[in-house]
């Protein structure tokens, strides 16, 4: 078997472990613990999923260093340090005006001071009302990040969510009042809510 066609094969039973709902990291400790090449099992994972082979290559190649930090027998710990790194990650194409709002959304995560970590895939994922929901419901951290800029930016992701029909669309509108409330309040030096 040349080395494309093994290749295919390592695809081909990732997508069918895949199809049965079992998950990327299960699918990857398999693999590996069968081949015994964790780059090309985490490749395979990677491809099975959808993510692009110049994308999935280069991910490969960032976290190759970690295998060598464990042992045959530990394929488990290393799937979990590859989800962890969101290496399984497919990443979403926007149109125009979803990244104009993804955008939007990280200019005010770094206004807010930061954010969890934990995010960073609803991001690469395109998980836009998820991110907008949560950033409006949270209350905003005293002495960190810029307020106004928060959200102002917020109200303006906030608008071009409203114009799209879908089943948030109540929480949306109400996080959208909510934030121009707060950009009001902190636009004329008033209290902010919570």
């Amino acid at each position: 078997m040349s080395h494309g066609e093994a290749e295919d094969n390592l695809v081909l039973q990732a997508r069918e472990m895949l199809a049965t709902g079992r998950n990327e990291e299960e699918v990857f400790a398999e693999l590996a613990a069968h081949t015994s090449d964790w780059g090309a099992s985490a490749a395979a994972v990677c491809l099975a999923l959808g993510v692009p082979r110049p994308d999935a290559e280069v991910r490969i190649h960032e976290v190759r260093p970690l295998f060598d930090e464990f042992e045959v027998g530990e394929e488990d710990l290393v799937a979990m340090f590859l989800a962890v790194g969101h290496v399984f990650v497919v990443d979403r194409v926007l149109d125009g005006r979803g990244e104009r709002i993804r955008d939007l959304l990280w200019t005010a995560a770094c206004a807010r001071g930061g954010f969890p970590g934990g995010m960073i895939p609803w991001f690469r994922t395109g998980e836009l009302t998820k991110i907008f929901l949560l950033f409006a419901q949270t209350p905003f951290r005293d002495g960190r990040g810029s307020p106004p800029e928060f959200w102002a930016v917020m109200a303006t992701a906030g608008e071009l969510l409203a114009t799209e029909d879908g089943p948030d669309q109540a929480e949306v509108a109400a996080g959208l009042e909510h934030c121009r409330v707060q950009a009001t309040a902190v636009g004329t030096g008033s209290q902010m809510l919570p």
